[in-house]
Formats: C-alpha cells, sequence, structure tokens
C-alpha cells in the first residue's frame, strides 16, 4: 500500500470521527444517583395512572355501595382534572 494513501486515509478517518464527536456530543455526565430524563418521565406518567386508577376504583366503590343501598352515589368532584389522550383546542 502506498504510504501517501495510508496517510490520507488515517486524516480521513481522525476527520470524520471529530465531526461524529461534534455532532453527537457525548452527555454530561450526570449524577449516579438522578434519574435518566426518560425515567423521570416515566415516573410521572406511573403517578398519573395510579391517580387516575385509584379516583376510578373510588368511584365505583362508591357507587356499587350506592346501588346495594338503593340510593344515588355521592361521588364528589375531582380536586384535579384527569388527564385525557385527546388534546382540546
Amino acid at each position: 500500500m502506498d504510504p501517501s494513501i495510508a496517510e490520507a486515509v488515517e486524516r480521513q478517518t481522525r476527520a470524520m470521527r471529530e465531526l461524529s464527536r461534534r455532532a453527537f456530543p457525548e452527555p454530561e455526565d450526570a449524577a449516579d444517583d438522578a434519574p435518566a430524563p426518560i425515567e423521570q418521565a416515566r415516573a410521572g406518567r406511573r403517578r398519573q395512572a395510579d391517580a387516575s386508577h385509584a379516583a376510578a376504583v373510588r368511584r365505583a366503590r362508591a357507587e356499587r355501595a350506592a346501588r346495594e343501598a338503593g340510593t344515588v352515589a355521592a361521588v364528589t368532584p375531582q380536586r384535579t382534572p384527569l388527564l385525557t389522550s385527546r388534546r382540546e383546542g
């Protein structure tokens, strides 16, 4: 192999690695105990789902108790509105 070609290939490889490093920088090291952003989002969605589930269970229990007693269920309104998958606007 021609030495000048080998040098050119090596220069080109270094240049491509540098461009790649600039285009896709390594994320800064997060603290070991800090959750990654995706984990924070998942935890938030889990909390929202748990709150929705708990509200549904409370309502279902109140409605069943009312049916068994022969009365109308007195369901208290949500303190915070539940999230929906549909956007309004």
